[in-house]
């Protein structure tokens, strides 16, 4: 890897995730907004993250003085272009930079172009989209949506149906349609121009779609569209760009995340994600996680683009369930398990990417039905009900992998609502708000928070964390995660206990007179054994 690659800003970063909604309410409506993340911008400094990721707003709609940010179809919020520019600058003053959330797959189907591309076949924007001819009730195909139901939807005034691989909400956008892409490219340029400093892709491997040939990811023009989309935007500035490629494999990374900047920084890729789900089975037939597993999969992407692509590195995001819940024990070992998962996913190579509430080890959430929110979990909840499933193991699913574990309100204090609103939250907040929150943790020196924060800067103050090889450590071990980074100058170790028991520690004698840069316990002078989740980051 080139020096010139490794001095890279993003390579040394790390990018806080949020879910605007979830984040901060500043006027007491009950949705987080532009204004609310400038208020907590203070507290993002103070963990030290350099780039702020959105979730959930995006570019759905764009209009020279107001930007309506629409998800499914639905108005969340509407903020002024000033808001959006006011949160770029101040951002900038905290050394913070701004990463917005390109859905270029889609649009709403409130969007101008959808109302124009259904009023008739001949209307301009009719190509924008992907249609075609049949009768209302029998669609071209039996292709069905990721949330269920057909991907396809009828329009009977032009007699013809859309595509859409999500909701109905959201018809896919026709990237074979030049103009479709240059209007998109013109749409990035617009944003780079208001100083955003990056970029996330939503789905982005879905855009090369061939739907009559049932190909719906990982499209044969897929490199075709990403190296023209990076040209003709990303590499005009100094971006952080990362792709959400549910479909990539190591070989597909190392294309995408390729050291000559010519399509993406990196992608995130979601191999260790799916690990609780039974082979063959849908997302909600849970099986029990595979550590051994995990620890081969990681360990596989760290080795495969070392020097030849770059990782994102990350356990939460809006679409996942809490990590100290899933991997971790969110009950008698919640603070030791969370700091644990934070140093192993810290030491490794690539960009980390910390999701809101993650660094206080915020939970899982366990509803009654009517108290979520999520169309997936609801549509599933009734699905499953009607093909026969009990509702106790229907709930359990739930409480495992729904997403809205991961969209109740931040925790920023023991105040009604957790200090998110001053109004009626529009999910309910977790209820240990009181015992888990920012307001305890920031000035905590032990603390979840300050493990992450001392982890932001460490990667600042050691070059291993960038280019240090890594090589896993006892493969085989039933209870330890272990591995090492190497460079010229340091030699790093990192070993985890990914349990609730003590065990012996077998690496005691190859750590022998190092450094111990962070653990999760305060003291590490016994070195013989590892106390429950502990971890611990040597160097020499």
């Amino acid at each position: 890897m080139s020096k010139n690659n490794n001095e890279k800003w993003w390579k040394k970063a790390v990018v806080y995730q949020i879910y605007p909604k979830s984040f901060q309410d500043s006027n007491g409506d009950g949705f987080g907004d532009l204004q609310g993340i400038i208020k907590r911008l203070d507290y993002l400094e103070t963990l030290g993250i350099n780039a702020i990721c959105f979730r959930r707003y995006s570019n759905h709609r764009r209009r020279t003085t107001v930007m309506t940010f629409r998800i499914t179809g639905i108005l969340i919020r509407r903020c002024s272009l000033d808001d959006m520019e006011e949160l770029i600058n101040e951002a900038k003053k905290h050394n913070i930079r701004i990463m917005m959330d390109l859905v270029l797959n889609h649009s709403s189907n409130e969007h101008r172009w959808f109302k124009e591309a259904k009023k008739s076949k001949d209307n301009p924007y009719h190509d924008y989209y992907i249609w075609r001819d049949g009768d209302e009730g029998v669609p071209p195909s039996d292709m069905k949506a990721c949330f269920g139901g057909s991907a396809w939807e009828y329009v009977p005034e032009i007699g013809q149906y859309y595509f859409h691989q999500f909701l109905p909400e959201q018809p896919d956008l026709n990237w074979e349609n030049p103009k479709v892409r240059r209007a998109i490219y013109d749409m990035i340029l617009w944003w780079m121009d208001k100083g955003v400093g990056g970029f996330r892709l939503d789905v982005i491997d879905q855009i090369a779609k061939e739907p009559d040939k049932r190909i719906t990811i990982n499209g044969p023009r897929l490199q075709e569209y990403f190296k023209e989309l990076s040209r003709e935007t990303f590499q005009k500035g100094d971006l952080i760009t990362v792709g959400e490629a549910w479909g990539a494999d190591t070989e597909r990374a190392k294309l995408y995340s390729n050291p000559d900047g010519s399509e993406f920084s990196m992608v995130f890729q979601f191999e260790h994600i799916g690990l609780d789900q039974k082979e063959g089975g849908e997302k909600w037939d849970l099986a029990p996680l595979p550590f051994k597993k995990l620890k081969k999969i990681m360990a596989h992407w760290q080795n495969e683009l070392y020097n030849c692509g770059w990782n994102s590195l990350f356990w939460d995001n809006h679409d996942l369930p809490r990590i100290v819940s899933r991997w971790g024990n969110d009950r008698e070992y919640r603070v030791e398990s969370a700091k644990m998962l934070a140093i192993l996913l810290h030491g490794m190579q690539g960009t980390p990417y910390i999701y809101q509430g993650e660094e206080l080890g915020m939970t899982n959430v366990q509803y009654d039905i009517e108290d979520y929110k999520d169309c997936e979990i609801i549509n599933m909840y009734h699905e499953r009900l009607e093909k026969g499933y009990s509702k106790d193991e229907i709930m359990k699913s739930i409480y495992a992998k729904g997403r809205d574990n991961a969209r109740t309100p931040m925790q920023w204090d023991d105040s009604a609502n957790a200090g998110f609103t001053t109004g009626t939250p529009w999910i309910k907040v977790n209820d240990n708000y009181d015992k888990i929150n920012a307001k305890s943790q920031v000035d905590d020196p032990d603390s979840i928070f300050s493990c992450y924060k001392k982890l932001v800067q460490l990667r600042k103050d050691y070059p291993v964390f960038v280019d240090g090889k890594f090589t896993l450590l006892l493969e085989d071990d039933e209870n330890i995660f272990a591995y090492s980074r190497k460079n010229e100058e340091n030699t790093m170790i990192v070993v985890c206990n990914f349990f609730d028991k003590e065990i012996p520690m077998p690496l005691a004698k190859e750590c022998e007179g190092m450094e111990v840069l962070i653990s999760n316990y305060k003291d590490t002078s016994d070195m013989s054994v590892l106390r429950p989740y502990e971890a611990r980051m040597y160097i020499r």
